[in-house]
C-alpha cells in the first residue's frame, strides 16, 4: 500500500493490477475491477460537471446492489466525500441528512426515487443517462487530507451529528491491520452492514484495496440468518464481519460448516465471549480465527484488536478488546482528566492517525469531544469516547461500558436524548425517558417512559391515543433501530442522590402483557391467524397489533422479527426465512404458513 494515497487512488492501483478479477457482485450483476473502475469514472465525470470537488459533500442514496459501490467510488473519484443516506430511513430523516449536510448533489437509482421526491439538490441517477458529459471537467488532484465520507450518528441534544473522516484516517486502518488480517487477493468479503454504519468502510475497502471480491448482501439476506448462512456457503466467503448480536443469530441458523471461512471480525458492540461457546464446540478456535475489535466512528472504525480463543470462555462477563493498533494511542483518564493506574477503570480517550477531523458544522461539539492535550511538540489530539475500560497489568484493555447513557443496538450508537426530545414534543408530556430492555437471545429493544405534565389527565383511553400518536411520530422520523417498541406512563421520575435520572430504578416492563384483543380488531380470524397473532404478541410483548399492521412499525427489531419467524417455523415445522413475505404482517405471515403447511 502506497502511503499518502487516497482510497480511490489505491483502488485504481489494484484495478490496474487485477483488471479481470471480479470486484463486486450482487443479486443484480457482477463487475470486474476494470468494469467497476470504468463505471465509477463515468459517474465521477458527471459529478465534476455538477461542481463536485475536494471537501464537497455528495449524498449517496442507493439500495443494496452493485450500484451502491459504483456510486460510492464515483463520488470519491470526483474528489468529493459521500454522505450515506439509507433509502430505508423515514422521509423526514432522509430530508434532515440531506439538508444538514448541505450536499451539492445526490447519487441514486430510480428504484428509490420516491425517497428523494422533496430533494432540492440535483440527482445523478446511476441507471439513467449513464453516458459521461462530452466535455467533463478535469479531475483535480486528490489529497490524503481530503474528506472521504461523513457518517451521521445519534446526537445527545436531539440533533444527529455528522462525523468528518478523511482519506488518511481510513487508509491508515488498512496499513495498520495488514499483519493482523493478512489481506489476500482471493478473499471474499460481504457488504453486510448499512453504509450508514462505519463497519461498512472496513468491509468495502478490506476487499477492494487488496484484489478481493465484495459480495453485497440483499435486504432479505441481512434480515435472515438462514439466508446469510446460505450466502456465506454459496459464495465461499472467507472474511466475515459481524456485530456480536448478529453473529449470535447466525450461530443458531445452521449446524452446517462454512469451510471457506478463515476469519470472523467482531465490532460495533460489546462482545460477551460466553456466547461463542456453541461456535467453539463446532469449529474450535483455530479456523476460522475470531478477532474482537473496538472502535468508534470518530476514530475510524477500529482502534484495538484481540484474538478470541476457547480459553476466554473461562472469564465469563469479561469483554476483552485487546491492544491498540499500530499508530493508535489509548489513554484512560479519571473525571479530573488524570491518568488512572492499571486495574482501575477510567474513561477511554483515543489518539493517533484514525482520529477524525471533527463534526460537520458543530464547532462547539467538536471542541468538547476532540481535545488537544499538551503543548508544542508534545501536543496530542485525543477523542473523548465516553466508554469506560480498564487496562490489565499485561497491557490489555477490557471494555466495561458507557460513562453516559448512550446505548448500542446492533452496532448503531443511540443517544437516548435524541429520541426523548422527539417524544416529549407533545403538549401532554413533561418529558420522556428511553432505556434498553433485553428480551433475551440478544434481542435488545427500547422502552420509552412518558412523564405527563402536572395536571394532565390521562386515563386509559387517553393513554392509548397518546401512545399511538407518539409512536407514529417516532416511526415517521426515526430509523427502525431507534424506535421504542414499548411505552409506559410514569408519574414520578426516580433520581439519584445527585438529582440525575436513575434509569436503573425505572419500573421494568413485563416481557409479556395481557392481550388487548385479537389482531382482527373485531374480524374473525382463521385458526392460523390466531396462532400467528399469539406468537407475535408473545415475542414483541406488544398486544393489539392489527392483522395488516407492519410489525416493524410496532416495535419489531430485525432480531425480534426473526424470532417470530423461528417460532412460526417450530410450530408448523416449516423453513420460512421472512423473504417470502410481501409485507411483515400477521396476515402475510399466516398466508405463507397456509401455503407451505402440509396439514
Amino acid at each position: 500500500m502506497v502511503s499518502g494515497k487516497t482510497l480511490h487512488q489505491l483502488f485504481e492501483v489494484q484495478a490496474a493490477r487485477t483488471p479481470d478479477r471480479v470486484a463486486v457482485s450482487g443479486a443484480d450483476r457482477a463487475l470486474t475491477y476494470r468494469e467497476l473502475n470504468a463505471e465509477a469514472d463515468a459517474v465521477a465525470a458527471r459529478l465534476r460537471q455538477a461542481g463536485a470537488g475536494p471537501d464537497r459533500l455528495i449524498g449517496l442514496c442507493v439500495d443494496r446492489s452493485a450500484d451502491l459501490v459504483v456510486g460510492l467510488l464515483g463520488i470519491l473519484k470526483a474528489g468529493a466525500a459521500y454522505v450515506p443516506v439509507d433509502p430505508a430511513y423515514p422521509a423526514e430523516r432522509v430530508a434532515f441528512l440531506l439538508d444538514d449536510s448541505q450536499v451539492s448533489a445526490v447519487v441514486s437509482v430510480s428504484r428509490v426515487a420516491e425517497r428523494l421526491a422533496d430533494c432540492a439538490a440535483p440527482v445523478v441517477w446511476l441507471d439513467r443517462d449513464t453516458e459521461p458529459p462530452a466535455a467533463p471537467a478535469a479531475a483535480g488532484e486528490s489529497r490524503e487530507s481530503d474528506l472521504a465520507y461523513v457518517i451521521y450518528t445519534s446526537g445527545s441534544t436531539g440533533v444527529p451529528k455528522g462525523v468528518l473522516v478523511e482519506h488518511r484516517n481510513a487508509v491508515r486502518l488498512f496499513e495498520q491491520t495488514a499483519e493482523l488480517v493478512g489481506y489476500r487477493a482471493d478473499d471474499v468479503w460481504t457488504l453486510f452492514h448499512s453504509i450508514s454504519f462505519d463497519f461498512s468502510v472496513w468491509e468495502l475497502w478490506g476487499a477492494l484495496l487488496h484484489g478481493g471480491r465484495l459480495v453485497v448482501a440483499g435486504t432479505e439476506t441481512v434480515r435472515s440468518p438462514e439466508l446469510l448462512h446460505k450466502l456465506l456457503a454459496d459464495e465461499g466467503v472467507t472474511v466475515l464481519n459481524q456485530t456480536p448480536s448478529a453473529f449470535r443469530r447466525l450461530v443458531g441458523a445452521s449446524t452446517a460448516k462454512l469451510p471457506a471461512l478463515r476469519l470472523v471480525v467482531f465490532g460495533g458492540e460489546r462482545l460477551d465471549v460466553k456466547l461463542l461457546e456453541p461456535w467453539f464446540a463446532r469449529y474450535g478456535d483455530e479456523r476460522p480465527a475470531l478477532v474482537n475489535m473496538y472502535g468508534i466512528t470518530e476514530t475510524t472504525v477500529h482502534v484495538t484488536a484481540r484474538p478470541i480463543t476457547r480459553a476466554d470462555l473461562d472469564e465469563p462477563g469479561v469483554s476483552p478488546i485487546g491492544r491498540p493498533l499500530p499508530g493508535v494511542t489509548l489513554h484512560l483518564l479519571d473525571e479530573a482528566g488524570s491518568p488512572v493506574a492499571d486495574g482501575t477503570p477510567g474513561e477511554l480517550y483515543v489518539g493517533g492517525t484514525g482520529v477524525a477531523r471533527g463534526y460537520h458544522r458543530r464547532p462547539e461539539l467538536t471542541a468538547e469531544r476532540f481535545r488537544t492535550v499538551g503543548t508544542g511538540a508534545d501536543a496530542v489530539r485525543l477523542y473523548r469516547s465516553g466508554d469506560r475500560a480498564v487496562r490489565t497489568a499485561d497491557g490489555e484493555y477490557l471494555y466495561i461500558g458507557r460513562a453516559d447513557d448512550q446505548i448500542k443496538i446492533r452496532g448503531f450508537r443511540i443517544e437516548p436524548g435524541e429520541i426523548e426530545a422527539l417524544l416529549a414534543d407533545d403538549p401532554r408530556l413533561a418529558s420522556a425517558i428511553v432505556v434498553p430492555q433485553d428480551h433475551g437471545e440478544g434481542d435488545v429493544r427500547l422502552t420509552a417512559y412518558l412523564v405527563p405534565r402536572p395536571g394532565a389527565e390521562i386515563d386509559d383511553e387517553a393513554l392509548g391515543r397518546l401512545v399511538a400518536e407518539v409512536s407514529a411520530r417516532a416511526a415517521g422520523t426515526l430509523p427502525e433501530h431507534m424506535r421504542p417498541s414499548a411505552y409506559r406512563l410514569i408519574t414520578e421520575v426516580p433520581t439519584t442522590a445527585q438529582g440525575k435520572v436513575d434509569r436503573s430504578a425505572l419500573p421494568a416492563l413485563p416481557h409479556r402483557q395481557a392481550p388487548a384483543g385479537p389482531a382482527g380488531g373485531g374480524v374473525e380470524l382463521t385458526p392460523t391467524q390466531r396462532q400467528v397473532d399469539a406468537i407475535v404478541t408473545e415475542v414483541l410483548a406488544r398486544p393489539g397489533i392489527g392483522l395488516d399492521d407492519d410489525l416493524f412499525e410496532h416495535g419489531a427489531t430485525s432480531l425480534a422479527f426473526m424470532r417470530v419467524i423461528a417460532s412460526v417455523n417450530r410450530r408448523w415445522k416449516l423453513s420460512l426465512t421472512g423473504a417470502e413475505l410481501d409485507a411483515a404482517t400477521v396476515r402475510q405471515l399466516s398466508a405463507c404458513v397456509d401455503a407451505q403447511d402440509p396439514k
